[in-house]
């Protein structure tokens, strides 16, 4: 009696796989996508894994001030990357300090792109007299340089981490709600949404359940970018002095701490915050890049 095996199923190609596989050919994408990935998880374990609270007034000691990089501590704890002024661990400062900057950084991308998807989706949409101003109200908020409109906002709201957030999601809002429009124009009179639109289907209906998902696409990729620029933007801010308290200081108050100690040769105090937020800023570039070339192949090099 002969036995015949069943062939296996096929292997769906599902647009995920699709993504994931287009993504994975780029080495160095893949690489940056480690390295965020490990930035992200030593910021939320940041507890258990720095050597010391940083801004524990109990652990501190003031004549641990300034040591460098390899130096044992009063307390005998190994300083790898040396002390700041104060004598707190700048490994420990650092691997703080990226939650915040984190924290800051993808919040303040998240909350952007929800309001200038919504504004841009709705300019597109309804277009007439509503496409005018809210596309007039985006010229005119582009127009200004992104820094000094976030210095003016910061000097009327005073500094913290949440008015950070909101400095940065007025200022980097605009630039989702035009990218958003941009594509929901060229998806508005498609068949599907002639269909839509001819069942009668409410307005929030055909935007956030039929239009929103062909919009996504954009917003992925121009989100991704504008994490890193929202984390400079926030270094940038705090090395001012507008931007987070230093009481939960960010990568950028790490650096402007020993910019002043630069010239005596105490490198390490702004050097090493320096370096972290380089790679975090590189490595998300990195992942937009190839996010980008990924779904829009037009751009492909």
């Amino acid at each position: 009696m002969s036995t015949t095996t069943a062939a296996p199923a096929p292997r769906v190609e599902t647009p995920f796989r699709r993504f994931v596989a287009e993504f994975a050919a780029s080495k160095v994408a893949v690489a940056a996508f480690f390295v965020f990935v490990l930035i992200a998880l030593v910021a939320i374990f940041a507890p258990w894994i720095a050597p010391q609270n940083p801004y524990d007034l109990a652990v501190l000691d003031i004549m641990d001030g300034r040591l460098e990089p390899g130096s044992v501590g009063g307390s005998g704890i190994v300083h790898w990357l040396g002390t700041d002024d104060q004598g707190r661990d700048m490994l420990s400062g650092i691997i703080y300090g990226l939650r915040i900057s984190l924290l800051v950084g993808v919040g303040s991308a998240v909350i952007a792109a929800i309001v200038g998807a919504v504004l841009g989706m709705l300019a597109a949409y309804a277009g007439g007299r509503t496409d005018s101003i809210i596309m007039r109200i985006v010229d005119l908020q582009l127009s200004f340089p992104a820094i000094l409109a976030a210095l003016m906002i910061l000097a009327f709201l005073g500094k913290g981490i949440l008015n950070v957030v909101i400095a940065i999601v007025v200022v980097e809002w605009a630039y989702y709600a035009r990218t958003v429009r941009g594509s929901a124009l060229v998806e508005r009179n498609r068949e599907y949404m002639e269909a839509a639109r001819c069942l009668a289907l409410p307005s929030h209906i055909i935007l956030f359940r039929h239009l929103l998902p062909n919009c996504l696409p954009p917003l992925i990729v121009i989100g991704t970018m504008q994490i890193a620029r929202a984390i400079a933007l926030e270094a940038t801010l705090s090395f001012l002095g507008l931007g987070v308290p230093i009481t939960e200081p960010s990568l950028g108050l790490l650096i402007a701490n020993g910019f002043e100690y630069m010239l005596s040769g105490k490198y390490w105090i702004s050097f090493y915050p320096g370096i972290a937020l380089l790679i975090t800023i590189i490595a998300i570039n990195l992942m937009g890049d190839q996010m980008r070339d990924v779904l829009n192949p037009r751009l492909k090099k």
